[in-house]
C-alpha cells in the first residue's frame, strides 16, 4: 500500500494532468482558417485578440489594477523577465511572473517570487477559466482557443495572488500577441531579428513594427535593440506615445569583464556604475542582465523601491532552464534552447567557453528544429565547432518538426564532414549522444527549447518540477553552481 504522502501527491499530479489536458486540448482547435497574405494574418489576429478581451471581461478584467511590466523581443526576453522578475522579488516585492512558452510542465508559466504555482491551485483556476470560456462559447457560437484561454488563466492568477507587480513575457511578436490586452507601467523589447517570418514578416523592420507595438502611452521604454534598420520602429512607436525611450548597449551602457562557465561578469558604465556576476553562462546573458537591470532602475524612477542591493542579489540569482543549462557532469551536457539565426549564432560563439574539450576531446551537438525555422544559418554557425552531430525531431503539439533526414542532408550538404547520426525520437538521440562520447568529449543539445522539453526530464523529471514547484527539483543536476 503506497504512504499518504504518495497517495496525495498522485492526486496532486492527477488534477495537474487533468487540466493540463483541458488546455492542451484547445491547441488543436482550428481558428479562422484562411489565407497568409499580411493582412489576412493582421485581420485574424485583431479579431482574435478582441476574443481575448472579451473573455477577460467575463472574468472581470482580472489584469485592472496590476502594474505590469510588458517584455518582448526575438532573443532574450525570457531570461530578461526571469532576471528581473528576481530583481522584484529580492526588493520585497511580490511578483508574479509568465513566461511563454513552457519548457516540461505548464506551470513554469506561473510564477510568485520564483516559485511555480502549486498544481492544485493550477487546476482551480484552470476550472474557473474553462468555465468561463464554455459560458462565452455558448453565447458567441464559437469555441476559444489555447492563447485566449491562457492569458485569462494568467490574469487570474496575478489577482488571485494579489501580486504587486507582474512581469509579463510576450509569446510572439507584440503587436498582435494576445498578451497585448495590458496597459503596462513599462515596456521591454529585448531584440529584433529574423524569426516567425510567416507571421511577422520577412524584414527586420516589419518584424520591429510587430515587437513596438507593445509600447504604451506614456509607459516608457526599455530596449537593447542594437539594428539600426529596426531602431526606427521603436522610436516611431515612442514618439507616437510619448514614451521615454532608455537604451542599453553593449561598450556605451556597460562591459562584460569575463565570461565562464559558472556566469559573465559585467558592469555598467558611466558614474556609480555598478558591477553584476550572474550565474547564467553565456556572454550573451549579459545584455539581458543589463537590460533587466536597466528596466529595474527606471521602476525605481517611478516610485518602486529596488534597491542596488536588490539588484545585485537578484542578477547573482536570477536563472531560467533551457538557456545554456549545465545538466551533466561527465560528460558535460549543455541544454541551449536556441532556435533562430540570433540566438543560435550567440550559441556558438560561446561554445569554446561553454563547452571547453581538450586532449582530442570534441563537442556532439544533438540538434533538432521546427519546420518553419531557419535551418541554414543553424547548421552554418555549429557546423566549426562540431566533431558529431546526432539528427533528431522535436515533437510538439500543432507544430511540425523538421524532419531529422532533412536535416542530416542539409547539414552534409554545408560541409559538415563529421560524424553524422539520425534519430527521429529526441530522447533516443540523446541516450545516442551519451553512449558516443569519450572522456574528453562535450554534449550540447539545441534548435528547439521544444526539443529540451522532450528530453530534459531525464535529468529533471516532470512529475517532480509540479510537486517541488521548482524546475530544479534534483539540484545535483542543475549546474556548475550546485
Amino acid at each position: 500500500m503506497k504512504d499518504a504522502t504518495t497517495v496525495e501527491q498522485q492526486a496532486l499530479l492527477a488534477r495537474y494532468q487533468a487540466a493540463l489536458r483541458a488546455t492542451d486540448g484547445l491547441i488543436e482547435a482550428a481558428y479562422a482558417p484562411g489565407g497568409t497574405s499580411h493582412a489576412e494574418i493582421r485581420s485574424r489576429a485583431e479579431h482574435r485578440m478582441g476574443r481575448g478581451r472579451s473573455l477577460l471581461a467575463d472574468l472581470g478584467n482580472p489584469y485592472e489594477g496590476i502594474p505590469v511590466v510588458h517584455i518582448g523581443g526575438t532573443s532574450g526576453k525570457g531570461s530578461t523577465s526571469v532576471l528581473l522578475g528576481a530583481i522584484l522579488a529580492a526588493a520585497g516585492l511580490r511578483t508574479g511572473l509568465h513566461t511563454s512558452p513552457y519548457l516540461q510542465v505548464a506551470t513554469e508559466k506561473l510564477q510568485l517570487n520564483g516559485r511555480l504555482i502549486a498544481a492544485d491551485r493550477f487546476a482551480a483556476i484552470v476550472d474557473e477559466v474553462m468555465a468561463a470560456a464554455g459560458h462565452w462559447s455558448r453565447r458567441h457560437g464559437e469555441r476559444l482557443t489555447y492563447g485566449e484561454l491562457w492569458i485569462g488563466i494568467v490574469g487570474l492568477f496575478y489577482r488571485s495572488e494579489q501580486v504587486d507587480i507582474a512581469v509579463l513575457e510576450v509569446g510572439a511578436g507584440g503587436r498582435f500577441d494576445l498578451t497585448n490586452v495590458v496597459s503596462p507601467v513599462l515596456s521591454v523589447v529585448t531584440s529584433v531579428g529574423l524569426d516567425h517570418l510567416l507571421t511577422l514578416g520577412g524584414t527586420i523592420e516589419e518584424i520591429a513594427w510587430h515587437k513596438a507595438g507593445i509600447i504604451k502611452p506614456g509607459a516608457p521604454l526599455v530596449t537593447a535593440v542594437a539594428d539600426p534598420r529596426a531602431l526606427p520602429a521603436m522610436y516611431d512607436e515612442a514618439a507616437k506615445t510619448g514614451s521615454p525611450v532608455i537604451r542599453v548597449i553593449q561598450d556605451e551602457t556597460f562591459a562584460i569583464q569575463s565570461s565562464s562557465a559558472d556566469g559573465v561578469c559585467w558592469h555598467e558604465l558611466g558614474p556609480g556604475g555598478q558591477q553584476f556576476q550572474t550565474r547564467m553562462p553565456g556572454r550573451f546573458q549579459a545584455i539581458n542582465a543589463a537590460t533587466a537591470v536597466a528596466a529595474a532602475r527606471e521602476l525605481a524612477a517611478l516610485g518602486y523601491a529596488i534597491s542596488d542591493q536588490a539588484m545585485t542579489d537578484g542578477i547573482r540569482t536570477g536563472r531560467i532552464q533551457g538557456r545554456a543549462e549545465y545538466v551533466q557532469h561527465e560528460p558535460l551536457v549543455l541544454l541551449d534552447g536556441a532556435h533562430n539565426p540570433q540566438k543560435i549564432a550567440a550559441l556558438a560563439a560561446d561554445l569554446p567557453v561553454l563547452l571547453p574539450v581538450s586532449d582530442g576531446g570534441e563537442r556532439i551537438a544533438v540538434l533538432g528544429m521546427l519546420d518553419a525555422k531557419s535551418h541554414v544559418e543553424a547548421v552554418d554557425a555549429l557546423i566549426p565547432h562540431l566533431g558529431t552531430m546526432v539528427i533528431t525531431s522535436p515533437h510538439v503539439l500543432a507544430k511540425e518538426g523538421f524532419a531529422a533526414h532533412d536535416l542530416a542532408d542539409l547539414a552534409r550538404q554545408r560541409g559538415f564532414t563529421g560524424r553524422l547520426v539520425i534519430e527521429p525520437e529526441p530522447r533516443r538521440a540523446v541516450e545516442q549522444a551519451l553512449a558516443l562520447a569519450r572522456p574528453n568529449d562535450a554534449v550540447v543539445v539545441t534548435g528547439s527549447l521544444y526539443l529540451l522539453g522532450n528530453v530534459r526530464g531525464e535529468w529533471q523529471p516532470n512529475d517532480e518540477i509540479v510537486l517541488a514547484q521548482t524546475p530544479w527539483p534534483r539540484p545535483e543536476a542543475a549546474s556548475h553552481w550546485s
